[in-house]
């Protein structure tokens, strides 16, 4: 079957390799993050430097939220390049500012969560992956949930409210595994289109891969919030 001058075969397969990439990159964020991390919480210097002043983490965060939104916005007019090495660099701040995990966590809680988590997201991200669905309309309405939720918790943060946090928690699970399964059928469909775009594909696998990245740490750190309160 011919499409567009390309067999279908041919398709299939840059579209599965555009889609490993992505899952690739992903992973290797996820490894870089975890590692930073765990040097950041074991190392009594660094954590005393960095988990010891507030400033200077609310300063990361500021510039982790910065890198989110010059990716998101602007990967097309940067070089693939750029594009990777800054998506590496919001890994690794990542790593910093999550490194408290390791602090006030127990690792067997921590190890179990990320377990659940992993095979949570490898599911939902196989049914994205092979369905014949759009989850488009789902995307949205995941979307506008998590604004809900987001000014949910801040409201929360004021009322102090235990039973609106569950609440929260469990409905913000239920929108990134929600977002999960949109994101992998998106990222998907960009690698079909991505056999037009050339020069083009390492960056939209790396947008691909950050979508993927902070659907998997939202997803972990509400679980971890279930699991650390059965302990």
């Amino acid at each position: 079957m011919d499409f567009g001058g390309v067999t279908l075969s041919r398709v299939e397969t840059q579209q599965r390799a555009f889609v490993m990439k992505a899952y690739g990159w992903m992973t290797a964020a996820l490894a870089i993050t975890a590692l930073v991390a765990l040097l950041v919480a074991r190392t009594e210097s660094l954590s005393r430097f960095f988990l010891g002043n507030p400033v200077l983490l609310i300063v990361l965060f500021v510039a982790e939220l910065g890198l989110v939104f010059v990716l998101s916005a602007a990967i097309g007019k940067m070089a693939a390049v750029t594009a990777t090495y800054l998506f590496l660099l919001y890994s690794a701040l990542n790593g910093i500012t999550l490194s408290g995990i390791f602090v006030f966590y127990q690792m067997p809680t921590i190890a179990t969560t990320f377990f659940v988590t992993a095979g949570m997201f490898g599911a939902v991200s196989l049914y994205g992956y092979v369905t014949k669905t759009d989850l488009s309309t789902l995307g949205n309405l995941c979307f506008m949930t998590l604004i809900g939720v987001i000014i949910a918790s801040v409201a929360n943060a004021f009322i102090a409210s235990s039973r609106l946090d569950w609440i929260i928690t469990y409905i913000g699970i239920i929108v990134f595994v929600g977002l999960t399964a949109y994101d992998t059928q998106k990222i998907k469909r960009m690698g079909l289109a991505g056999i037009e775009r050339g020069d083009a594909e390492t960056k939209g696998a790396i947008l691909g891969a950050l979508a993927l990245y902070l659907d998997f740490i939202n997803l972990f750190l509400l679980m971890l919030r279930i699991f650390a309160r059965r302990d």
